[in-house]
């Protein structure tokens, strides 16, 4: 098995969850990081033996969050869905929730965090009740007018900070984070908090904004020094390499593999 290495599934978006196990066995990689609409499609009970009897480890379940909402009954619901992913985390024995935190409903942006900060507090019980952590996981800022209103480490790190290590930290995304000036500031910061990484490349030119990624290599990132940053915060658990990229999804599922691990080796 290659070292930390982790699949993220949205890497694959047109394979399904079967098909993504077999191809991380075939292909030396131990871990893997299913995402939600996946495991509801093979069926939980289905998705957790298939991972298990594979001999597969869960680095984390894509997603929860998107806490904002216009009315109280909305957000409400959006607290029991993340509750309910936190269920499904547990039952795959993935020690992590990634949380992609959701935009403004009404465009005031500041009360939008509000809700953010107030979601994580209500499900935090429910989390630790269930041996879960939940990852808050800033994107760019080009995101936050549709998926996220958390958008730098440093708004990522105080927010987790309200909370104990224990239950929240951070992910970090190297595709949202690579851009900020005060990245290894805030890295040397989050040490402790660090929950999880992804890695993929900004390709110059981007293209496009959700379907931007590129693989690792391909693109401006500084992917060795962030690593080793990462690393020095005492960080050793999985990296994730999550691409969302059309000409990848259209390609077999044994070239983005066969891809992943040449430059998960070359870069990382």
């Amino acid at each position: 098995m290659i070292e930390r290495l982790s699949f993220n599934q949205i890497t694959a978006k047109y394979s399904t969850l079967k098909e993504c196990v077999e191809a991380c066995v075939r292909h030396g990689v131990g871990w893997i990081a299913p995402w939600r609409d996946r495991v509801q499609e093979a069926g939980l009970p289905d998705s957790v033996r298939m991972i298990r009897d594979a001999g597969l480890r869960v680095s984390s379940l894509c997603r929860g969050g998107f806490f904002p909402a216009a009315t109280q009954a909305e957000r409400l619901e959006r607290i029991d869905d993340n509750r309910r992913a936190i269920d499904q985390a547990a039952e795959l024995a993935a020690p992590c929730v990634v949380l992609v935190c959701g935009p403004a409903p009404h465009r005031d942006i500041d009360g939008a965090r509000t809700m953010v900060a107030e979601g994580i507090a209500a499900i935090v019980p429910h989390a630790r009740e269930r041996g879960v952590q939940l990852g808050i996981e800033p994107l760019h800022p080009m995101f936050a007018a549709d998926r996220s209103v958390i958008v730098t480490l440093a708004e990522a790190l105080d927010l987790a900070n309200q909370f104990d290590p224990s239950n929240v930290g951070i992910v970090v995304d190297v595709f949202h984070v690579w851009w900020d000036p005060r990245l290894y500031v805030e890295l040397r910061r989050a040490a402790g908090r660090i929950l999880g990484v992804h890695v993929s490349d900004w390709a110059v030119p981007l293209p496009g904004i959700v379907t931007g990624r590129s693989m690792m290599g391909d693109g401006v990132i500084e992917l060795d020094r962030i690593r080793a940053a990462i690393d020095d915060t005492g960080y050793d658990g999985p990296i994730e390499v999550e691409i969302m990229n059309e000409k990848i999804w259209s390609q077999p599922i044994d070239q983005t593999f066969e891809q992943i691990v040449r430059r998960y080796r070359e870069c990382m």
